[in-house]
């Protein structure tokens, strides 16, 4: 049975509500001089390996993690993990 059959039908009008869909590669900290001398080309390092999942946060909440994929000529993302009960029973 699939996740969707098992919601119950007062929950099913938000099944087409928009949500944002975010994911974090990671993050570093710069000085706002440093930010300001960014030019194309420019490489920041950023706090997590490239081994390391990345998060995936639907309206700022993580829901789950997961390995940067290439499909055709476009990044996506492989989920690995689902975050606690970020999906409803």
């Amino acid at each position: 049975m699939s996740m969707l059959s098992e919601i119950p039908p007062n929950l099913g009008v938000l099944l087409d509500v928009p949500v944002n869909l975010t994911v974090e590669l990671g993050s570093c900290q710069m000085a706002m001089r440093d930010v300001l001398q960014l030019t194309v080309g420019s490489v920041l390092q950023l706090d997590k390996l490239a081994s390391a999942p990345v998060e995936l946060f639907v309206n700022r909440k993580l829901i789950a993690r997961g390995e940067v994929v290439v499909v055709e000529d476009r990044f996506g993302i492989k989920v690995t993990e689902i975050v606690g009960n970020a999906i409803l029973p």
